[in-house]
């Protein structure tokens, strides 16, 4: 199958920083807020998000790795900070695609055992083949795709792009 690019590196970027400009005006008047990126690519893009934030805002932004298997995501959820460290915050779960909605929606599972001043989602690409009822409050980019196809994001160290394939 052929492989199209849906977003370059430049497009990546501009995404990162609306929404950054977004997360930005929903927090405002916070002083601290948790960026909870799912492993890998989720949160390679909360820690781009994170730096964004910081350029445009004086929020504290803490960075937790939520750890999650995705083939078993019915196992128990992990993060890289503790609990205490992100209850009654504003959290903000961001992962890289927003496929089926399974990733996000068993991660979210685990935040709802921890009282959060506010819980949103944040992704870059937005796919609309849901299974679960979950929702990205910020998203780069939406698109209606068939059940073959695949997007993959690549972060690398200088780079980043989307692909459709």
């Amino acid at each position: 199958m052929d492989e199209s690019i849906i977003l370059n590196n430049q497009q990546i970027n501009h995404k990162i920083r609306r929404i950054a400009y977004q997360i930005y005006e929903n927090n405002i008047n916070e002083k601290v807020i948790i960026l909870a990126g799912i492993a890998k690519n989720g949160f390679v893009l909360a820690q781009k998000i994170k730096k964004a934030l910081e350029s445009i805002s004086d929020i504290d932004v803490k960075l937790c790795e939520v750890k999650i298997n995705k083939k078993k995501p019915q196992e128990k959820v992990e993060t890289s900070l503790d609990p205490k460290n992100y209850t009654n915050q504003s959290l903000i779960l961001v992962d890289d695609v927003l496929n089926s909605g399974t990733t996000l929606i068993y991660a979210t599972r685990h935040f709802l055992d921890v009282p959060l001043k506010q819980f949103k989602t944040a992704v870059l690409v937005n796919r609309n083949h849901k299974k679960y009822p979950i929702k990205a409050d910020f998203k780069g980019i939406s698109l209606s795709t068939s059940l073959q196809e695949h997007i993959t994001v690549e972060f690398n160290k200088n780079s980043a792009s989307a692909f459709l394939n």
